[in-house]
């Protein structure tokens, strides 16, 4: 068999290609047969690549976290905007960025993968927080719009309460369950010089839940 000189460009293809019928079909209703389908591959190609549909899924998750690591690096780095108001728009986007209609056609079932669930909580404590919150968190203490002496601490419960608590597809919830907690969450903040939910992102997350 022809060796594959450009294996990295049989990756793009294949995960460009699951990514889209994800987002369009869902995971489950989504087969590997599909996927060969649509990009004309074999199945020894696509099992070279990939063990399973399942590490497909895994993989173009990983893809869209470092998309959305670079968003929130633009927001870290952005000049003009107090610690606070640097905190507060990353949480907007990472809010805007979970709720894309792919993502959370795909989010049901990366959740039910242990794997995934492990990889969100190293994501979160090995890169976003050490790396985008705590940074912003610093900048905040050096401005005196965010009061903390625990910013390590701070920057993990703020994404692991975000990431993993608030989320109403990582943890579906009723509307009065998501505001009850939204309402918590900024009484929580409130604490440290700052609120980090307004009101048009609780209805974005209530809405959300209602549909």
């Amino acid at each position: 068999m022809a060796r594959n000189k450009h294996p990295e460009q049989t990756v793009k293809l294949i995960l460009d290609t699951a990514s889209q019928l994800f987002f369009q079909k869902g995971y489950d209703r989504t087969t590997l047969q599909d996927i060969i389908d649509a990009t004309k591959l074999s199945k020894g190609a696509i099992y070279h690549h990939f063990a399973s549909k399942e590490a497909i899924l895994i993989a173009v998750a990983d893809r869209m976290g470092e998309y959305n690591t670079a968003v929130l690096a633009e927001v870290r780095d952005r000049k003009g905007l107090t610690g606070a108001e640097k905190l507060r728009e990353m949480f907007r986007t990472a809010v805007r960025l979970s709720f894309q209609g792919g993502i959370v056609n795909m989010l049901p079932f990366l959740i039910e993968n242990p794997k995934f669930l492990a990889l969100q909580m190293e994501s979160i404590l090995n890169e976003a927080a050490p790396h985008y919150a705590l940074p912003v968190l610093r900048e905040g203490i050096a401005d005196g719009s965010i009061r903390t002496d625990r910013p390590e601490e701070l920057s993990e419960v703020l994404l692991i309460l975000s990431d993993l608590w608030l989320h109403p597809i990582l943890r579906p919830s009723t509307p009065e369950q998501v505001r009850a907690r939204c309402t918590f969450f900024n009484q929580f903040t409130r604490q440290y010089g700052f609120e980090l939910l307004d009101e048009d992102i609780i209805d974005a997350m209530v809405e959300f839940c209602r549909s």
